[in-house]
């Protein structure tokens, strides 16, 4: 299939040397859907319940001598038109299979802001906190659709029914038109592609972020930024929230095959809107990298609220050339603007040639869950589950390096032994992270919080939002903490024990490290500190002295700021449930069963924890914890005792 790929790529830039333009799309929709089947086992592989929009693709070979489906020709007219040249700068329309452009008569954009995120995060989308598609080349075009709504019968901003904006966001970047500004060097650009329902138009805003002076004419302040919108807006017909499914938005930089400014488009079934920026940041062809696309409250820091019950599948797609770079997950978003939708679970990175996509659930029906770009669990006594999905047992005891991602994001864990009573377990008692210059950590007996090395006595349903962009959150029993940049740390605080999650605000991060590490992308593998791979089978002897001895906090690398009361040790041998007393195995497997749990090796854990924990607690973080890819059971070896 590689080679077919190759081949097709190939085929693909002959065409376009010899002009051929509308064939060499046909060919590159061809090899896209190829991509997608091709990349769709392996997603399946990581993600047990894929999304909508992996379900419904199809798989066409390059060879393929059949008619393209009407749906496939149109999203191939689609494309052909969001990328063409513009007869001139004004706004325009077409309807497939139009491939001319028709002007239609531009209107003024809403002289309201959208402005960019600020202060705490909130628990639901929006504000900072989104999923993004970020590649390290120059991005030149990107866009956003909705592969599936379902559920949805409602929707209000600021009070007013079926008032929503559908927003395309361009990360902060370096811009030259903040040369004016107090101090350039802490002023950014920022662009954004915008359909507002109420404004019923398609056009584009533009800001200086901590311009800090007065604003250049036609620049409007707003706080210490200044925006303003392009002078076009596209006029489109009004839009309920019921027609969110057949909306796409498209953004694209100056140059696109030679439009001079700067573009938005927007489609509606089968009919396609453009209007011109005026490309007031000419760097954004260079600052271009991260895509935020959702859809929001109508301007001024709103939330669009959808009656419960809703979910969403969004479609982030990134061209940055041919072929195009594949975006990673990004957990992190631009615009103050938020919904009252909760993101799900783990995004999937679909690969493509041309337009490869970032594609995320977002939902209010059902319990709110974790969610991240990559997530890892350290839980019960004690099972870890890596970023890769791999499960195993690590029964030692001391501090330990959970999670290691780069310089500006480090999570440690204090383990306990189960002694006397069951000296092979152990469990957590604390956890600490290192984000960016911020430390925080998180004790039970007797439970505390600790932020840069001082006690806060964080209420029940309160936030601590630090000058860092770090934010604590509590809920009850449970303690979040999250960067800006979208690392997190979830700790649910139970009676002698707590679960930890951590999750990763970029993924895939192959130089994630630690107990829960991201070795070479495969889960059938564990990697010590020093880079020595295990592979399966693992002895007993291996598990915890090269590879526990490596990931063993040393006192000068502790991120803990107590001294440490805990004992470093490791069990005499493995400990599972098939060793319990019979009757107790009996018990607490009647308690996971009951739950619902199912997974073989998820049932055996909450076997374990139930009879080891005593406490109806230890079945909770089953419910919400996928099937892990692979299991990790240490072969016995002559060093038992």
């Amino acid at each position: 299939m590689a080679a077919r790929n190759l081949l097709g790529r190939e085929h693909v830039r002959r065409l376009a040397r010899l002009g051929l333009k509308f064939c060499a799309m046909l060919a590159t929709v061809g090899l896209s859907v190829l991509s997608i089947g091709a990349a769709k086992e392996a997603i399946l592989n990581a993600h047990p319940t894929p999304t909508a929009a992996l379900q419904a693709d199809t798989v066409t070979k390059p060879s393929d001598k059949s008619t393209p489906t009407a749906q496939r020709q149109r999203e191939i007219w689609r494309r052909s038109m969001a990328r063409s040249r513009r007869p001139k700068k004004g706004c325009f329309k077409a309807t497939y299979p139009e491939t001319t452009w028709r002007e239609i008569q531009c209107t003024t954009p809403p002289n309201r802001p959208y402005p960019p995120r600020k202060g705490p995060r909130p628990q639901t989308v929006g504000n900072g906190l989104d999923f993004a598609g970020q590649v390290t080349t120059n991005t030149t075009q990107a866009e956003g659709s909705f592969d599936s709504v379902t559920g949805v019968t409602s929707e209000s901003s600021g009070g007013t029914a079926n008032a929503y904006s559908l927003q395309l966001n361009t990360n902060f970047f370096t811009t030259s038109a903040c040369s004016g500004a107090q101090t350039p060097a802490s002023c950014l650009g920022w662009e954004q592609f915008v359909f507002s329902s109420s404004a019923s138009g398609a056009f584009i805003q533009y800001w200086m972020i901590n311009y800090a002076n007065p604003c250049p004419a036609t620049w409007i302040p707003y706080g210490s930024h200044c925006y303003r919108n392009a002078v076009n807006s596209a006029p489109v017909p009004a839009q309920t929230i019921a027609s969110l499914g057949q909306i796409l938005l498209d953004g694209a930089v100056a140059g696109v095959n030679g439009n001079a400014n700067d573009q938005v488009s927007l489609t509606i079934g089968t009919t396609i809107y453009s209007a011109p920026g005026d490309n007031p940041f000419p760097d954004l062809t260079n600052g271009w990298r991260i895509s935020e696309f959702n859809v929001f409250g109508d301007c001024c820091g709103y939330d669009a609220a959808f009656n419960i019950g809703s979910t969403i599948v969004v479609r982030t797609a990134v061209n940055s050339g041919t072929p195009a770079t594949e975006p990673v997950c990004s957990q992190q978003g631009f615009t103050g603007e938020t919904n009252n939708l909760t993101l799900v679970s783990t995004p999937a990175v679909v690969a493509d040639v041309q337009w490869p996509s970032v594609v995320f659930t977002q939902s209010n029906a059902g319990a709110p869950t974790t969610a991240s770009c990559a997530t890892a669990d350290s839980f019960g006594d004690t099972h870890l589950k890596t970023f890769n999905g791999l499960m195993y047992d690590f029964q030692a005891s001391g501090d330990f390096v959970l999670a290691q991602a780069g310089a500006d994001f480090a999570v440690q864990a204090r383990q306990a032994s189960g002694a006397p009573t069951w000296p092979n377990m152990s469990v957590n008692k604390a956890v600490v992270t290192q984000m960016g210059n911020t430390n925080v950590a998180i004790y039970i007996e007797p439970t505390r919080l600790m932020v840069d090395g001082q006690s806060n006595n964080l209420a029940d349903g309160g936030t601590i939002f630090l000058p860092s962009g770090v934010q604590v959150t509590r809920q009850g029993n449970t303690y979040a903490i999250t960067s800006e940049t979208g690392n997190s740390v979830r700790a649910v605080l139970n009676s002698s024990w707590m679960n930890v999650t951590v999750g990763l605000g970029q993924a895939p991060q192959p130089s994630a490290r630690g107990l829960l590490g991201n070795p070479s992308g495969s889960p059938q593998e564990l990697v010590t500190s020093k880079g020595d791979v295990l592979r399966m089978p693992v002895s007993f002897t291996d598990l915890y002295h090269p590879y526990a001895d490596s990931w063993r906090v040393q006192p000068n690398e502790s991120l803990f700021t107590g001294a440490t009361r805990t004992a470093s040790g490791i069990p005499d041998k493995l400990f599972y449930a098939s060793q319990l007393d019979r009757q107790e195995y009996t018990r607490a497997r009647r308690i996971c069963t009951a739950a619902g749990v199912k997974s073989q090796a998820l049932l055996d854990a909450c076997t374990l924890d139930n009879a080891v924990l005593k406490d109806k607690a230890a079945t909770r973080v089953f419910l919400r914890m996928p099937r892990p890819r692979a299991v990790l059971i240490p072969r016995a070896d002559a060093r038992q005792k």
